[in-house]
């Protein structure tokens, strides 16, 4: 072989066995997706990656002709595409067990997360949600509560989670290597919101800048939620509270299109998160710095199969995905040799492989939650073993999130620290979130 690199380079990475494979292909439907979107394709490209997932119905626009189009363009049958994702609900149900669903997609505007997942929950389908969960906590919080009633499997696709060298970062962390966490700067860094896109009838634009469709918040629901969720699952670090400064700088806008949070961590770490989709010329600027008293690790999504390592005595270090020096935890999530690329919809891939894995264990005791990260509901984890790396984020993740915006809001409205609240959602009702109210932190 060219290079010396033997037999040994092209040997593809060892993989975790399946739960128990089904011997057929989980059935799936979509709410949202139709022409033109853009996450809707990208989510039954990673579904359909593995050939462990199978669309098959769908109610893909708020607009009958378009969600019929959509799904002539996909193939399906036209009886299961549906004008209404309550239509698609109420006729999926009555469908043989044979023949329905298992699952539902949801790739909507943000203010249609809480109702579409709740019908499809309380119906019986396990649910795949695009990020953020909801637009409120409380929202979240009866979301957690249906969950943990029915059983069935919640999965939010915050999909950075699946890289793997996030998954080597996270051990890597995890494990001591880089000593006690000191210092988390993180940036999302997006130019398309540079002009009032939303003028021009983008539709993509158009509802994040719309309070009623979006929520309280553009910027951070949008993007800021991945900073959060990437932050928790590599470090393990809770946020203990924030201070935010929004801007606003396209004019006509009602929400923020830019901010900086600084946060403070449980245990004493800090950190600061730089958001905004008008900077001029980004294209997908995320990226994570972690600083121990040890080491240091950075990583850049727009060049995900490297990790940096900087140590405190010696040369930086620059490990490759399926490279030499990898753990296990990344080497599971890695799909090919090492100088072949994988990105987005790999990343992407590995969590509808795992939510699969998920659905076809329910019974078996292989879902449960893993509690070993500190007992908090809002810190534990979508699945046994994601200690590995290899689970997916869940409605515990969706109303931690939640929570990150609610207080970042209220941070940047009154100019002062607030803690986000915490506590379990899935214990009671209305009467318990007083318990879980945010408080500003003097």
């Amino acid at each position: 072989m060219a290079g010396g690199a033997g037999a040994d380079w092209f040997r593809l990475p060892p993989k975790v066995s399946a739960v128990s494979h089904s011997p057929r292909r989980i059935r799936y439907g979509m709410v949202g997706g139709g022409p033109g979107a853009f996450i809707g394709a990208v989510h039954r490209m990673a579904a359909a990656l593995d050939g462990e997932w199978e669309l098959v119905a769908g109610a893909f626009s708020s607009h009958p002709e378009r969600s019929r189009e959509q799904g002539r363009a996909l193939g399906l049958d036209p009886g299961r595409v549906y004008d209404s994702w309550r239509e698609m609900a109420g006729r999926e149900t009555a469908r043989p067990s044979a023949s329905r669903i298992d699952a539902v997609a949801i790739v909507t505007p943000n203010h249609l997360h809480h109702p579409i997942a709740a019908t499809f929950l309380n119906a019986g389908f396990h649910v795949v949600c695009d990020k953020p969960m909801t637009t409120t906590a409380a929202d979240a919080e009866e979301l957690c509560r249906a969950v943990e009633r029915t059983g069935l499997v919640f999965a939010l696709t915050h999909n950075y989670t699946g890289y793997p060298m996030i998954a080597e970062a996270r051990e890597i962390v995890r494990s001591g290597r880089l000593g006690r966490v000191r210092k988390v700067v993180a940036r999302y860094l997006q130019g398309w919101l540079a002009t009032r896109l939303e003028a021009t009838g983008h539709r993509q634009a158009e509802w994040r800048q719309d309070p009623a469709q979006a929520g309280p918040s553009s910027a951070v629901a949008d993007i800021g939620t991945h900073l959060d969720n990437l932050v928790r699952h590599v470090t393990g670090l809770a946020t203990a509270a924030v201070f935010a400064d929004f801007a606003t700088f396209v004019p006509g806008r009602e929400l923020e299109d830019d901010a900086t949070v600084l946060v403070r961590f449980a245990g004493g770490a800090r950190g600061v998160y730089a958001i905004s989709q008008v900077a001029t010329g980004e294209e997908n600027g995320l990226a994570l710095r972690i600083y121990g008293d040890r080491a240091g690790l950075l990583w850049s999504q727009e060049e995900p199969n490297r990790l940096e390592i900087l140590a405190a005595d010696g040369p930086r270090r620059t490990l490759t995905r399926g490279g030499s020096g990898v753990g296990m935890a990344a080497a599971r999530a890695t799909r090919l040799p090492p100088g072949h690329p994988e990105g987005f919809i790999e990343a992407f891939a590995n969590l509808y492989r795992n939510v699969g894995r998920a659905i076809r264990g329910r019974g078996s005791g292989d879902e449960g939650r893993d509690r070993s990260d500190g007992g908090d509901a809002t810190r534990g984890r979508a699945m046994k073993g994601e200690g590995d790396g290899r689970g997916f984020p869940d409605h515990v993740d969706g109303l931690a999130g939640m929570r990150f915006v609610e207080a970042v809001v209220e941070s940047a409205a009154v100019g002062g620290w607030v803690a986000p609240a915490t506590g379990t959602a899935a214990a009671g009702g209305a009467g318990d979130r007083g318990a879980a109210a945010r408080r500003t932190v003097r």
